[in-house]
């Protein structure tokens, strides 16, 4: 089995019952282990949107990545997520494969670890929870020093939430 870590987010529709959702979808095929805190956070790349609930979780998988992928994707149908016409925009749900063990996947429609979690604060931050010492096979930091590094315009908020 694989340490795998998941990025989860929502700004359509009830946020909270989609992340609800999610982690029932998640552990169907994985057994979850860690759960951050859900962070309410400010779009980024498209702004004119609502606010997204993101979290993070971790679990053990048996998956390949790309079957991993594949039930995510079909996970995120089946809570309401629908084919957007601009890229980062709204959705339901949005599942993220942010760590596979300490693989590298470099496919078209696969890339592990998450090409963008350096500048994503809205990433780190919940990774940071379950995650800070996990070392970026990359870029060789962890969790927590590629946090304290980047640029916060706009802190994520915690917020109480039972998941």
């Amino acid at each position: 089995m694989v340490k795998v870590y998941i990025g989860i987010g929502s700004n359509l529709g009830d946020r909270v019952d989609n992340l609800h959702r999610a982690l029932a979808a998640i552990d169907a095929f994985m057994t979850l282990e860690e759960l951050s805190g859900v962070y309410e956070t400010e779009p980024k790349y498209v702004l004119d949107q609502p606010a997204f609930l993101n979290m993070a979780v971790a679990g053990n998988c048996e998956m390949k990545p790309e079957e991993l992928l594949a039930s995510l994707k079909e996970a995120e149908v089946k809570i309401g997520r629908v084919p957007a016409a601009e890229r980062y925009g709204p959705r339901a749900i949005d599942l993220d494969i942010l760590f596979f063990g300490d693989q590298v996947v470099d496919q078209p429609d696969l890339q592990v670890p998450h090409p963008l979690i350096a500048e994503r604060e809205f990433v780190l931050k919940p990774l940071a929870d379950i995650a800070p010492q996990f070392r970026h096979p990359l870029a060789g930091r962890t969790i927590a020093e590629m946090l304290m590094a980047l640029e916060v315009e706009g802190e994520a908020k915690a917020i109480s939430v039972d998941v």
